[in-house]
């Protein structure tokens, strides 16, 4: 956990957490909220099946509104 809190300030240093924030709300992660399993979601994260969650994240991802996400993101990184 602490990688995370580590990722957390170095983003709010950068000022990026309100831009990831609004990001977060976007309508197109709340399509691809819509379109998850969370049954699926569940059962491979609790039985540690990276496998399931890479699977589960390259079909969020080979839509459209995945691919958008991506982009935002790696875009609001370079800045």
């Amino acid at each position: 956990m602490q990688n995370f809190e580590e990722l957390g300030r170095e983003l709010e240093r950068r000022g990026k957490t309100d831009k990831l924030k609004a990001l977060a709300d976007s309508q197109d992660v709340q399509k691809l909220g819509q379109m998850l399993d969370p049954a699926a979601v569940e059962r491979a994260a609790k039985s540690g099946d990276s496998q399931a969650l890479r699977s589960l994240l390259g079909s969020l991802l080979s839509t459209q509104e995945g691919q958008r996400l991506a982009q935002s993101v790696q875009q609001l990184m370079k800045d």
